[in-house]
């Protein structure tokens, strides 16, 4: 990976074709690098999770990495993209979860000739853990007694998102990596297979070498709920060889290289303590303790509550930790 990633920078220097565009005022959000900015999602206890939104302009239009859940989150990349003074032309779907996905259809809705470049993943989720956790919240709408009117407001709103899944699904299917061409900025798509989701595509812009990760790294924790343990480690090690500046994850803020070493190495460590009959109070401050550089302390509860649910489902039986885990890979 580091040699094709030298020949494509090199490529990039001695062409030109790589272009960092000027524009007459830095996009909204938060300014990663040049014509690229970070519109942070949020990670509320009681609530479902918005992931983190990139944006990336070209010479003529923008690009919209991760379109989020809720409409409040949607509306900032649609107000994003008039103050861009250009369309969107792509949206790029890292995975699909719905903090991630659901903004697709408002999106595609204001954009309709915008391509949705995501893997093929997308559609065992809508016929497998998607319509399973929709009938879930449908017995739950449906349960005598439903008092909390907020609650069961959630709910149907969620299934509403689940039932656009039309709206959802990609046009252009990532099936391998490739190079394309998104409004003039030139970028590569990467896909891992059996790490997060079970088609995680990853963008890395070599102009700028900024790499938007999605939810191969998260922040406070590693999410695990559809995840392949085993082979999302062997994915950040894949990641850690591209000669990157700076990393977007699908959930925190960006990191450098060296923060994304140490996001690495607490990785392994938690996954070694899970394994282990080391209790779950050390597991958990052994992930604070060697990740403390990566998360705000106003984050150590919340953190700490994730992890009592992921140390039970990195501990669960093989046959549901490694149910997510690719047959026909190692």
């Amino acid at each position: 990976m580091r040699s094709v990633v030298k020949w494509m920078l090199m490529t990039v220097v001695l062409s030109g074709c790589a272009v960092v565009p000027s524009s007459p005022a830095p996009l909204p959000g938060v300014q990663v690098a040049a014509g690229i900015s970070l519109l942070p999602g949020t990670f509320v206890p009681g609530t479902q999770p918005d992931g983190n939104t990139v944006l990336l302009r070209g010479q003529d239009a923008l690009v919209v990495v991760d379109s989020g859940r809720h409409a409040q989150h949607t509306d900032r990349i649609l107000a994003a993209a008039d103050a861009s003074g250009v369309p969107v032309v792509a949206i790029i779907n890292t995975h699909w979860h719905l903090d991630h996905v659901a903004g697709n259809a408002a999106l595609r809705t204001r954009y309709p000739r915008a391509e949705v470049y995501a893997s093929d993943a997308m559609e065992d989720a809508l016929h497998g853990f998607l319509a399973d956790y929709r009938a879930q919240l449908q017995a739950l709408i449906a349960r005598p007694g439903t008092a909390d009117p907020q609650a069961l407001a959630g709910w149907r709103e969620e299934v509403a998102r689940i039932d656009s899944g039309d709206r959802l699904r990609p046009t252009r299917v990532v099936t391998a990596p490739q190079d394309v061409s998104l409004g003039g900025r030139h970028v590569h798509l990467g896909l891992e297979r059996n790490a997060v989701s079970g088609g995680d595509v990853w963008l890395f812009d070599p102009a700028t070498r900024t790499l938007v990760a999605g939810d191969l790294v998260t922040l406070p924790v590693p999410l695990f709920d559809t995840a392949c343990s085993n082979g999302w480690r062997q994915a950040l090690a894949r990641l850690d060889a591209i000669e990157f500046a700076r990393l977007v994850p699908g959930h925190g803020a960006v990191m450098d290289h060296a923060q994304f070493a140490a996001y690495r190495l607490a990785f392994d460590h938690l996954l070694e303590c899970a394994a282990s009959d080391t209790g779950a109070v050390a597991c958990k401050a052994g992930w604070l303790r060697d990740a403390r550089t990566l998360i705000p302390a106003q984050d150590d509860a919340l953190a700490d509550s994730l992890l009592d649910y992921y140390l039970q489902v990195l501990r669960a039986p093989p046959e549901r930790r490694n149910r997510y885990c690719r047959k026909d890979m190692k």
